[in-house]
């Protein structure tokens, strides 16, 4: 059996004070811990555990009394560093993954890429200038750039259908939950999963 894929990243700032603990997913079973002051993240961070099949603690503390962009922003940032020390020299993995997301009105398509070369494609203009209760959408932007950066992925994100703010953005997570089941799997067939013999 492969060894179980995991990390600790810390980060802690005079802005925000933030702990995950990262298991891959499908590499243990899956369970989840979230504590954020920002609800709307805590519920789209155990959607993204809970679909990615993935062990997954986040504590955090903010400075949120000024508004939530630095802890949104840097959850993104301390979630993606995880997922790339926990993936390692990123050998054997399928690399790749994709996901078309349904839910009520709305249709997402996520898809990426874990050879190491950080990009983001973020099109949710149905989320755009709008709130989900006291959350501000334009920090799942926020989100998911911090997150693909450090994570040495190249992500995209795309609105096919849909109008609601809610649905538009927990569909992306989901998306994004299934599309890294598929990309971090053990692919038996290919070590360096790059013709260059080498990711990055």
């Amino acid at each position: 059996m492969n060894p179980v894929r995991t990390a600790r990243v810390e980060r802690v700032t005079r802005e925000t004070q933030i702990t995950v603990d990262l298991t891959l997913p499908c590499d243990a079973p899956a369970r989840h811990h979230i504590d954020t002051p920002v609800p709307f993240l805590s519920h789209m961070l155990e959607a993204l555990a809970r679909h990615g099949a993935m062990q997954l603690e986040v504590r955090a503390r903010g400075d949120t009394h000024i508004d939530d962009h630095h802890t949104v922003e840097d959850v993104g940032l301390v979630l993606g560093s995880a997922f790339d020390r926990a993936l390692g020299a990123r050998i054997g993995i399928f690399r790749y993954g994709h996901f078309s997301l349904c839910m009520d009105e709305v249709l997402v398509d996520v898809a990426l890429d874990l050879g190491g070369r950080p990009y983001l494609v973020y099109d949710l203009p149905g989320v755009a200038g709008k709130r989900i209760g006291s959350f501000d959408c334009d920090l799942v932007r926020e989100f998911y750039q911090a997150f693909a950066v450090q994570a040495r992925m190249n992500l995209h994100i795309h609105q096919r259908e849909g109008g609601n703010a809610h649905h538009l953005v927990e569909a992306s997570f989901k998306g994004l939950a299934r599309a890294l089941r598929q990309a971090c799997a053990a692919d038996p067939y290919v070590g360096v999963p790059s013709t260059k013999g080498t990711l990055g």
